[in-house]
């Protein structure tokens, strides 16, 4: 791949990184899940992508999320979230902040709405950003960060591509059945071997067994346990205080009858170096991103098993019109072309199906509030 060349510094980190994957492929018989290298790979202590030092957003990193391109995403969900907030409790959880520009946009939309937030917190592991966030909401006194889950909560849950972030199993059906893909190690190389299956693997998947031979795709243990946390987290706050709580979850993906068509025999995984996306996991460990397209059925079923109501499913388009985006728009007048035309154009990559407008979808699952009826016309709870 004629990708850009990382600097000396980057390399040796990820070479220890190589390392630190190796050994532990060498203690484990030498053979990992896909999960684990992910997750190595991704969030081993000082080396791995998120827990490392590398920039990740904006022109010096690897991708851009919707909040980098433009103000009126966090300016939209705080509409979102103060009529969730309302029925619950003025306080938000964020997971994976990144460079705290949502957090910032929600705030300050907030706070020119009236809508006071008593507490904003963040959940974020990645030190680099972290540091950013701190430095982008240092004039917000109600931000504190967190390490980890609290163990009840009432109020709103923002996360804005984090479940793609989360590892994910790996497995393919071959003439003897279903096989987990993991990594062994071949001449001071990571190559995949297969290895039998968990039969719990293979259930998230619809209609496994007409799959055809070379089939292979994610599953999402991971995410799956994530929700059932967020629902605990949820349903304790509901318990505790009488106030119930909602979670907004913007990510890519599909439900599952579309996560697992037929034609897409080789699964999502995709990695992003340097604004350039490509397949291949082993490249640069440490210094690129690895995700994997969310399947929200299975996220949506983990929600209501934990305890949690659906309260909508939507392309990212129609949350942010029904959310109220071209009224925000248009506070910016038309004739003022500087500043309305950037927006006019952001707010066009962020709705348009060619753009992302109709790969993000939005999954709102809570209890003991509702989303406005207005949500009610384009939503997609019946394809979960």
């Amino acid at each position: 791949m004629n990708l850009p060349e990382p600097s000396a510094d980057a390399l040796y980190a990820s070479r220890s990184l190589q390392t630190l994957i190796a050994n532990d492929i060498r203690h484990n018989s030498g053979w990992i899940s896909f999960s684990r290298f992910m997750e190595l790979a991704l969030y081993a202590p000082g080396l791995g992508y998120y827990s490392g030092g590398a920039a990740k957003l904006g022109k010096d990193g690897d991708f851009t999320t919707a909040p980098e391109i433009t103000p009126l995403f966090g300016e939209t969900l705080a509409h979102a979230a103060a009529g969730l907030m309302a029925q619950s409790a003025p306080q938000i959880i964020e997971f994976g902040a990144g460079s705290g520009k949502l957090a910032r946009d929600v705030l300050t939309e907030l706070a020119a709405m009236g809508v006071a937030v008593h507490r904003y917190a963040i959940v974020e592991v990645s030190g680099e950003l972290r540091a950013r966030q701190k430095e982008t909401l240092r004039g917000f006194p109600q931000v504190v960060w967190l390490d980890h889950f609290p163990a009840a909560f009432s109020g709103v849950v923002l996360g804005n591509e984090v479940l793609d972030a989360m590892p994910v199993h790996l497995v393919v059906k071959t003439e003897q059945g279903w096989k987990e893909r993991g990594i062994g190690l071949a001449t001071k190389k990571f190559v995949y071997r297969d290895r039998a299956c968990a039969p719990a693997l293979i259930a998230q998947i619809p209609d496994a067994e007409h799959l055809p031979i070379g089939y292979v795709t994610e599953v999402h243990p991971v995410s799956i346990a994530f929700m059932r946390s967020l629902a605990d987290m949820l349903v304790a706050g509901y318990d505790q205080n009488g106030h119930g709580g909602a979670a907004i979850l913007v990510d890519y993906g599909f439900p599952a009858a579309e996560y697992y068509l037929g034609q897409r025999a080789q699964g999502t995984l995709m990695c992003h170096y340097r604004h350039h996306s490509h397949d291949d996991p082993f490249f640069h460990l440490g210094l690129q991103d690895i995700t994997a397209h969310v399947d929200f059925s299975a996220m949506a079923r983990a929600a209501i098993e934990g305890g949690l109501d659906m309260l909508g499913y939507a392309s990212q388009a129609a949350f942010l019109l029904d959310s109220g985006i071209g009224d925000i728009l248009l506070r910016t007048p038309p004739t003022d072309k500087l500043r309305y035309l950037p927006q006019a154009n952001a707010l066009q990559k962020l709705t348009s199906p060619a753009e992302m407008g109709e790969l993000f979808k939005v999954l709102v699952v809570g209890t003991h509030v509702h989303l406005p009826e207005k949500f009610a016309r384009n939503d997609r709870s019946y394809k979960l």
